[in-house]
């Protein structure tokens, strides 16, 4: 490989590391000299890479205490400067990228797709506020726009996310520290989703059920289907690469039953155990070629360009516990899934029906 695209793969390749929380903010990076020896290139490759990190704000380099992850900038006061300095930064960015020849088309998924990322490692739970609405649950892209719209639908509000799976979120609701979850859990003994498992959770509690959208899942692979992949049965194939989600999160769960259904050993499959938080996680490592097939949404493949085999469409539901339904950031938001806006954004995301977007259902 050119010296020249060896030091953005490095770069890259840290950068995962530091969004996947393997390089906490505060922890030191491999010296150059290791770096070097490790990708087997010069120190001056080396160097262009931290230096790629350090323009990208990730990390930090002073003489005498070597490069560190960046520490997350401190909470200042919301002001017109501070906004104006934030949209200059923007500004630099779109500059840098359309003359690179990105599209405003190509740039605007990216950024969504980059946020997403972050709110899946930055977010965790914490203790309540007034104007912090608290998620806990499965990773959802339409979850992840609405939460960077939703100050416009609930002025003055924050809708936080905390990606810990369908199960985890559920867990969080009956501890306390969400006050609302999103699931997609299927349940082979009823052949429903989520109102088995909220009983089971979460018993003697009145629960509302608000569908956020039916989503797509199905097979991503690289564009062209290469190995020409059929089904699920095929994962099994020998020398094929797969990446999973991991245990609690509603995709394991489901895929887990089918595959039990279809009588396949998923000790046969390479990679199950290889695991990711998200489905932009596991879209990202098969456009990477670190797999050659996931299981994933829909809107996952599409953003990274990968082919698609629809599987199955599940509901996607918001839970919520009835003390929580008079909360007013969260009735302007099951008012607003009602909405023709709401349906129509939705949908435009890619890999989402939207008929049923608002709906609610009771669980005694």
């Amino acid at each position: 490989m050119e010296e020249a695209h060896l030091y953005q793969k490095i770069a890259a390749t840290l950068r995962q590391e530091v969004l996947d929380g393997r390089l906490r903010p505060g922890e030191r990076l491999p010296s150059l000299r290791e770096t070097a020896k490790q990708w087997r290139c010069t120190l001056g490759t080396a160097q262009r890479a931290y230096a790629e990190l350090v323009r990208q704000g990730l990390v930090t380099s002073r003489p005498g205490q070597g490069t560190r992850v960046a520490e997350p900038p401190a909470r200042q006061d919301d002001t017109p400067l501070r906004r104006a300095l934030l949209v200059h930064r923007a500004e630099t960015f779109l500059l840098e990228t359309i003359s690179a020849g990105y599209s405003l088309a190509e740039v605007e998924p990216a950024l969504r797709l980059a946020l997403d990322q972050w709110r899946a490692i930055a977010s965790a739970p914490s203790e309540a506020a007034a104007d912090v609405l608290r998620f806990a649950g499965s990773h959802d892209l339409a979850l992840s726009w609405l939460a960077a719209y939703f100050p416009q639908i609930m002025p003055r509000f924050t809708l936080q996310l905390g990606f810990t799976g369908s199960l985890g979120g559920l867990i969080a609701l009956g501890q306390g520290q969400a006050d609302l979850a999103g699931c997609h859990l299927w349940d082979e003994e009823s052949s429903s989703y989520n109102a088995p498992y909220v009983r089971r959770l979460l018993p003697g509690k009145r629960i509302a059920l608000l569908t956020l959208a039916q989503r797509r899942l199905g097979l991503a692979m690289p564009p062209g289907n290469p190995l020409g992949i059929r089904n699920l049965g095929d994962l099994s194939r020998p020398g094929l690469r797969f990446i999973n989600r991991q245990p609690g999160s509603g995709t394991r769960v489901w895929l887990d039953a089918a595959l039990r259904r279809l009588g396949v050993d998923v000790s046969r499959i390479q990679g199950y155990q290889d695991e990711r938080l998200t489905h932009s996680d596991l879209a990202r490592a098969v456009a990477a070629g670190q797999a050659d097939l996931t299981f994933c949404l829909e809107t996952a493949a599409q953003a990274f360009g990968l082919d698609f085999i629809p599987v199955v469409t599940e509901p996607y539901d918001l839970v919520i516990p009835a003390e929580k339904w008079e909360l007013p950031s969260v009735r302007r938001l099951a008012e607003w899934l009602t909405s023709a806006e709401a349906r129509q954004a939705i949908a435009e995301l890619g890999g989402y029906e939207t008929t049923h977007t608002g709906e609610i259902r009771w669980v005694e």
